[in-house]
């Protein structure tokens, strides 16, 4: 599949985008002693909308991202600014758990950021 914003070779990088997201969302959760199995999918549900939204109007999966790290990880992390922005929105309403911290926003954008650009790097030296 092919269109201007997403294409087949970009895919594989979702899975390292998504465990990036997931994975820190997950580990504040468990050191709030706030994870289970019924608040958790409230808690994902912000981001992973911000990230379809994000990935596929930034181009986070486009033909040049699935080609190197330079264009990817500079895709991946415009990408997750607009999908943090969207998160931090939806979750300051009262649909979703967990409320806006300023410290939540700072660790989530930074962490999680820091993770899709490794991730995408490391993906790149791996592949080739």
């Amino acid at each position: 599949m092919r269109n201007d914003r997403v294409d087949t070779a970009g895919l594989p990088l979702a899975v390292g985008d998504l465990l990036a997201i997931l994975g820190v969302l997950t580990i504040g959760m468990i050191q709030h002693s706030t994870l289970t199995p019924t608040r958790a999918p409230g808690v994902y549900a912000p981001f992973v909308i911000g990230w379809l939204v994000g990935a596929v109007v930034i181009g986070a999966y486009s033909a040049g991202a699935g080609e190197s790290a330079k264009a990817a990880i500079p895709l991946g992390l415009r990408a997750w600014v607009v999908a943090a922005l969207i998160g931090f929105g939806l979750r300051a309403t009262p649909v979703f758990p967990g409320g806006l911290a300023p410290a939540f926003v700072g660790i989530a954008l930074v962490l999680t950021g820091g993770l899709i650009a490794g991730f995408r790097w490391l993906f790149f030296k791996v592949v080739g």
